[in-house]
């Protein structure tokens, strides 16, 4: 603005500084218009009564410059644009014909006085224009004539309405003056607020030992913590994640082939892709990192996709950890079969004497009961290990399938006191490995028996609809809790009533199922309430006629 500049130093002055900025105007152009006339009219006649109300003017300036207006009440200073009032209309009045323009210069004391916050200054301006049309005739001994009646009139009406107008845009001036200070202030406030809440935001990523980096929509950086950074690169904040070549090869779980560009986590965050805890690996060249990558987009009120949030989190030892974990595993597994199929062998024969003790018999029994348990076990311990499974599909009867693992089961689901019902109805004939899916439905009807109480009842049900074929096994028994439902497809999980009922079980039936499930292209969900009992329903293709026999991981 134009006048901000004088505004600003305006504000910086004192009471006395101010008197004096307002009165400097008019004593500038007194001397100006007087100084122009005598120059365009030299017969000017600038003696007596004009040069006293001259002198009158510089007074005045003196008096602004001087007076301490800072000791004295506030509006005390507003007599000085009455007396400026009263000397412009005794230097028209004294002065030639030629200077009769002197009487505009009332319009500077009139705004001063119009320009008080207070509307009593728009009074005082109309008195102050009366008097400078009433004194100086009386002062100066000229009297009136008829003009000077209609002056004494018009001049209060016009300078009033000046006034009137002057105030009226000096109030609206200080108030949007107030309200955009107060707008400034607020500004400032949240300008604060924001720098401390970005000062904050910055210490809690670079507190938590996740690398968090944010992009918008186009692919460029827009925030990174230090974790991030020092993982992936240096500063990464304003980089193009799209555009530049990888710094270093991103390969997937198998930490052999490198993802392509487009399969990299910051290109598919980029392109408003969601993911959650994806294995990746890192490779700076010097040494290879594991990673948990997840993915948030970041959404406008409209849905609009604006940026994304993606979190890595180094899980390299526990990778480590868990590989060197199934190793220990297998290795046992493969120690303890041999040994294992060895005594079941010497079992057998020794069941297979005659006349043997039925005591005797008994102890074998139970011997060989717990030994094809513990090798049940094993095989379980090396499925998990091996981290795959050999699928061999083929045409077959779900219903088929499901109906011999409800006759193994019935005895001992009759031995514990539990119903076993099959509802089936007709076939339901798909492409499967109908062993594999054996072994997934025994695990399930094995652990809704172990779960029900004497006196409850495990249902199976078959049924097809559309193009896929389902499989439910309902039970009676003591449920879970939300929590463990969420878990219960980890390995080695067991629920709390597991542990509290010394139910036998090493957690890997549930993870064993789900995989073979998965690899058939199907689908388990598990759904549970403590004390009312669980329903686990696993779902296949009806039929897929181009899946290979292969064996899938």
């Amino acid at each position: 603005m134009l006048f901000e500049p004088l505004y600003a130093y305006y504000r910086t002055l004192g009471p006395r500084g101010r008197a004096v900025l307002f009165q400097l105007p008019l004593s500038v152009t007194m001397l100006l218009v007087t100084v122009l006339t005598m120059f365009l009219h030299p017969q000017l006649d600038v003696s007596g009564p004009f040069l006293y109300s001259l002198g009158s003017h510089v007074l005045l300036l003196a008096v602004c410059a001087l007076v301490p207006w800072g000791r004295l009440p506030e509006r005390v200073v507003l007599i000085i644009p009455v007396l400026d009032c009263i000397a412009v209309g005794i230097s028209r009045e004294a002065a030639d014909q030629y200077l009769t323009v002197l009487g505009f210069l009332l319009v500077f004391p009139v705004v001063w006085l119009a320009a008080d916050r207070r509307r009593s200054g728009v009074f005082y301006a109309v008195v102050a224009t009366f008097l400078s049309a009433v004194l100086p005739p009386v002062i100066l001994g000229t009297g009136f004539e008829g003009p000077d009646f209609i002056r004494i009139v018009l001049l209060p009406v016009i300078l009033g309405a000046i006034a009137l107008t002057a105030h009226g845009i000096a109030s609206a001036l200080t108030l949007q003056r107030q309200q955009l200070e107060a707008q400034g202030c607020k500004v400032r406030d949240l300008l604060i607020a924001s720098e401390d809440r970005e000062r904050l935001l910055t210490n809690v990523m670079d507190t938590v030992s996740v690398g968090v980096c944010a992009v918008d929509a186009n692919g460029q950086a827009v925030l990174a913590n230090h974790q991030f950074s020092s993982h992936f690169g240096g500063t990464v904040t304003g980089r193009q994640l799209t555009d530049e070549p990888p710094s270093f090869a991103v390969y997937g779980p198998d930490r052999k082939q490198p993802l392509p560009p487009e399969r990299r986590p910051g290109f598919r965050a980029a392109r408003g892709e969601s993911f959650t805890d994806e294995l990746i690996w890192a490779d700076n060249g010097t040494i290879q990192r594991a990673y948990s990558a997840t993915c948030r987009l970041i959404r406008d009120s409209r849905g609009e996709h604006r940026g994304a949030v993606m979190a890595f989190t180094d899980v390299t030892a526990m990778v480590e950890a868990l590989s060197a974990k199934d190793q220990f595993v297998s290795s046992v597994s493969h120690e303890l079969r041999t040994p294992l199929t060895s005594i079941l062998g010497y079992l057998d024969l020794a069941l297979d004497e005659e006349n043997v003790d039925p005591e005797v018999e008994f102890y074998l029994t139970v011997a060989k009961r717990n030994a094809e348990r513990l090798l049940h076990l094993v095989g379980d311990l090396l499925t998990v290990a091996a981290g795959a499974l050999t699928i061999e599909p083929r045409h077959a009867d779900l219903a088929e399938v499901v109906r011999h693992s409800v006759e193994a089961a019935e005895l001992k689901a009759k031995a514990d006191g539990v119903t076993l019902d099959l509802v089936a109805q007709g076939t339901a004939t798909g492409y499967f490995d109908p062993e594999r899916l054996r072994q997934a439905i025994d695990n399930l009807i094995s652990n809704a028996i172990k779960y029900t109480p004497r006196g409850g009842k495990v249902s199976v049900t078959i049924d097809t609809t559309g193009h896929e074929l389902r499989c439910e096994v309902t039970d009676t028994g003591v449920g879970m809790s939300e929590e463990e439902v969420d878990q219960a497809f980890t390995r080695f999980f067991r629920a709390a009533n597991a542990h509290s009922s010394t139910i036998p079980g090493a957690g890997l039936g549930l993870a064993i199922t789900k995989s073979i499930i998965e690899n058939h292209r199907g689908y388990i969900t598990l759904t549970s309430r403590p004390g009312e009992g669980t329903t686990a329903a696993l779902t296949l293709p009806a039929a897929d006629l181009d899946a290979p026999s292969m064996a899938t991981t």
